[in-house]
């Protein structure tokens, strides 16, 4: 694709990046295939192709109107096309450009804008974000239907976190929704690393640590973002400079961002290189159970007496599958332990979660879900299981059948020390 940018872009570090994305584009429309918006609404403009050329001309010099706001409102960033596309055209990156030009040239109604600062505000501090969500859940009955859906009536109470103090450590990603949402989920990776021989250190051991700063960074408050990524990098660099092996993330969402931190803070002089090694550092649980597959296989009770009549329907999040480019990966390991998985249609495209998107673009978002869950429950499996708590909760809302992240299935079925 041709391009020329205009001069307010054109030498800045965005705009070299994004001309440089923006050529790689060769109009070939295999991303309209994989896009689950192109899917739900047959407008060429709410599909990766036609999101490019309203970035592009945005950066070219077009003005942006309240119509390109709109078009990449609706994204799900969910990166499908980026699997999809021959050419290796980095479309979430230069989606991140474009949004945050559109953003200082279209005003946000009111009632938008709030809702987004109140996001900001309240999600990325799982101390605030808790309170809220007890109070949500006292006053449920009340909500509306959107909010009703999210605020489930209890989390599955974490089991005990492992007091083994194991040569070999490492970190874990706490996060800020989680810990109130699904408490158990990093319990159970901790619970299942200590058999391993692997201690996990948890947030309330690494002072400082919290939201990994996607939220922030997919509302264009890029700036704030940066600030909870560097955060994170302080608390986590003690501990790694005296032996943790790794950063392990739990939320596939998280993974993602915070194995872009070396990109995202490449031209800061004070944490490039930290956040460099951090990013090569912090891996998917996943990767870890990969590793230890055997010595995990012998821990397991026998598929026989505990893992019969048990048929999962795994959900691999986008940020797993075309994030993390793990698509397979839990499936596989999930299987090779004893598991039957049940077949699942479409298993690539979005559940409609994709951070705040069910909030900001909920009818969208429920179309999605509908299908997503028609497809799970096809196989009529006994739970399903996933990997991104977003997709947990988002999911959990629109069936009694129980949601929960893999690793919780494999806790449950340790032999007893």
């Amino acid at each position: 694709m041709q391009t020329n940018l205009a001069d307010f872009i054109r030498d800045t570090a965005e705009g070299q990046e994004a001309d440089a994305i923006l050529r790689k584009c060769v109009h070939c429309g295999f991303c309209t295939a994989t896009c689950p918006t192109y899917q739900l609404l047959g407008d060429e403009l709410d599909g990766p192709r036609g999101r490019i050329y309203l970035i592009k001309q945005v950066l070219e010099g077009a003005p942006a109107t309240a119509k390109t706001q709109l078009h990449l409102d609706r994204c799900l960033t969910c990166r499908s096309c980026e699997t999809t596309c021959p050419s290796g055209v980095h479309y979430s990156r230069l989606l991140d450009i474009g949004r945050a030009e559109v953003e200082k040239q279209v005003s946000r109604a009111p009632a938008d804008a709030i809702t987004r600062v109140a996001l900001r505000s309240v999600v990325p501090f799982k101390d605030v974000f808790g309170s809220l969500l007890k109070l949500g859940q006292l006053v449920r009955p009340l909500l509306p239907a959107v909010l009703k859906q999210k605020v489930q009536p209890h989390a599955a109470n974490a089991k005990p976190w492992p007091q083994h103090n194991h040569p070999r450590k490492m970190l874990v990603l706490e996060g800020c929704a989680q810990p109130s949402l699904s408490p158990a989920t990093n319990a159970a990776a901790a619970r299942v690393l200590d058999r391993l021989g692997i201690t996990l250190l948890r947030a309330p051991d690494v002072r400082g640590a919290g939201c990994c700063g996607a939220l922030s960074f997919h509302l264009n408050a890029q700036g704030e973002a940066l600030d909870f990524m560097r955060r994170n990098i302080d608390a986590w660099w003690p501990h790694l400079e005296a032996g943790a092996e790794r950063i392990i993330i739990t939320a596939s969402g998280c993974g993602v961002m915070v194995q872009d931190y070396g990109h995202a803070l490449q031209h800061d002089a004070a944490y490039a290189g930290k956040a460099k090694h951090v990013s090569a550092l912090a891996c998917d649980i996943s990767d870890v159970i990969a590793a230890e597959l055997p010595k995990l296989k012998a821990l397991l009770t026998p598929p026989a007496s505990r893992l019969t009549n048990k048929r999962i329907a795994f959900h691999p999040p986008c940020t797993l599958q075309h994030g993390l480019k793990k698509k397979g990966v839990v499936e596989a390991l999930l299987i090779e332990l004893g598991f039957e998985l049940t077949p699942v249609a479409d298993a690539h495209l979005c559940c409609g979660s994709a951070g705040t998107y069910s909030i900001l673009q909920p009818e969208l978002a429920m179309q999605l879900r509908t299908n997503k869950i028609a497809a799970l429950e096809h196989g009529a499996p006994t739970e399903i299981v996933t990997a991104n708590i977003g997709c947990q909760s988002h999911l959990q809302g629109a069936t009694a059948t129980r949601v929960r992240h893999w690793i919780e299935l494999v806790n449950d079925c340790l032999k007893a020390p």
